[in-house]
């Protein structure tokens, strides 16, 4: 079973639609019968959607509150939010661990999380109608969180983890001084692992 979409309760479709064509989502199909009006969106890389429009749902618009879109750059994600229009908020992270993203639970505190710990940094924003999004950077996993294969939502997404682990390869060749056959094996199992939280091997 997997969550395939969230239904976003909008009062105008064509500035709902103005917004989310201006994120960059890929718009997979609208479908207009009589008064009905329906669109569906997709995030980058996502294999959940999002659909809004006219006799769509009955939730008042800007309902929806806290989707959480994942990243691993929040930097990076920031900066292509505000390069698109977007009035996103700046970095920040919570005091006293992750649940700071809604008011009265927690402080949060400008900047990412202290020493980059995944599920720790945050920024958030709001489409026209104040539906609200946050995105969280996301670098690995904690166990047991992906099931599946291994899978990256975009070729930046991928580099980024095959830049972590050539440093974590480094590392093991300054204690290994032969040459190892088994380095793709190695690479594959480390992506592996990080997506999926299993504990890394040295």
């Amino acid at each position: 079973m997997k969550l395939e979409v969230i239904v976003l309760p909008v009062s105008d479709v064509d500035r709902a639609k103005q917004f989310y064509d201006s994120l960059g989502w890929r718009l997979d199909g609208e479908r207009v019968d009589g008064n009905f009006r329906s669109m569906q969106y997709t995030p980058p890389g996502s294999g959940c959607s999002v659909q809004f429009g006219r006799q769509v749902t009955q939730a008042e618009p800007g309902s929806a509150q806290g989707t959480h879109l994942i990243v691993t750059d929040i930097e990076a994600a920031r900066r292509d939010l505000v390069s698109r229009g977007v009035d996103a908020s700046e970095v920040f992270h919570c005091r006293s661990g992750y649940a700071c993203r809604f008011p009265g639970n927690d402080e949060p505190v400008p900047g990412p999380h202290p020493d980059r710990g995944t599920y720790g940094s945050f920024v958030s924003f709001s489409d026209p109608d104040g539906n609200s999004w946050i995105l969280q950077e996301i670098t690995q996993r904690f166990p047991g969180r992906v099931q599946g294969g291994t899978a990256y939502g975009s070729p930046a997404d991928l580099a980024q983890a095959l830049e972590r682990a050539a440093a974590a390869y480094q590392d093991l060749e300054k204690r290994n001084t032969q040459e190892d056959p088994d380095w793709a094996q190695w690479y594959a199992l480390y992506l592996a692992r990080e997506q999926s939280g299993e504990a890394q091997t040295s």
